[in-house]
């Protein structure tokens, strides 16, 4: 059954990853980038002050956790202990797979990039989403593009970005949840 799933997500991520041109090349290379998305996450941080005022200072702290909880995770976790190679470290396909610029450390299961954006989006869609309707549906699309731009670069396998993706939402949702429960317990007191 493991082989199947291998063999099915290898030929997956050869038929996304085929699909590439120059500027979608320079494109994804800043889609991946955490830098690039600088104006959005002032955004994000603009819509969180906004609406909790000094609580936001938690909230960041919340957020700092969350990213390292869902970063650590997805090393510790899955990428020592499974140790699966990236599809560009991957000698029985390394010759058919399309990176550009780089291809990153030798193993990929899960994507960090998926388990910490995932982990972020469902956590700031928890906290926004009765005032920003349109916020979540946002969020994930921005999720969307950063995880096909980790398959698109070659050092991701679908699979890899998949369970990334639950990884990081079932952690933002539990952040959310304790989030929530120290807000209802104590700091509802400070208002």
């Amino acid at each position: 059954m493991l082989d199947f799933l291998n063999h099915i997500d290898t030929e997956l991520f050869l038929l996304l990853n085929s699909y590439h041109n120059h500027f979608f090349d320079m494109l994804m290379v800043y889609v991946s980038s955490k830098l690039f998305w600088l104006p959005f996450y002032l955004f994000l941080l603009y819509l969180v002050i906004k609406e909790y005022k000094w609580k936001s200072l938690i909230i960041l702290l919340f957020v700092a956790a969350l990213v390292s909880l869902t970063d650590q995770s997805s090393v510790q976790l899955f990428k020592n202990v499974f140790q699966r190679l990236r599809p560009c470290h991957n000698p029985d396909i390394s010759a058919m797979v399309h990176t550009v610029e780089y291809c990153g450390g030798m193993y990929g299961f899960v994507s960090s990039h998926a388990s910490n954006y995932f982990g972020i989006i469902v956590f700031i869609s928890g906290l926004l989403y009765k005032r920003y309707k349109w916020l979540p549906w946002v969020l994930f699309f921005w999720g969307l593009l950063i995880i096909y731009s980790r398959i698109y670069l070659g050092v991701h396998y679908p699979g890899d970005v998949i369970v990334g993706t639950i990884l990081g939402s079932v952690i933002g949702l539990m952040m959310l949840w304790l989030y929530r429960f120290v807000d209802k317990k104590w700091m509802c007191r400070w208002n």
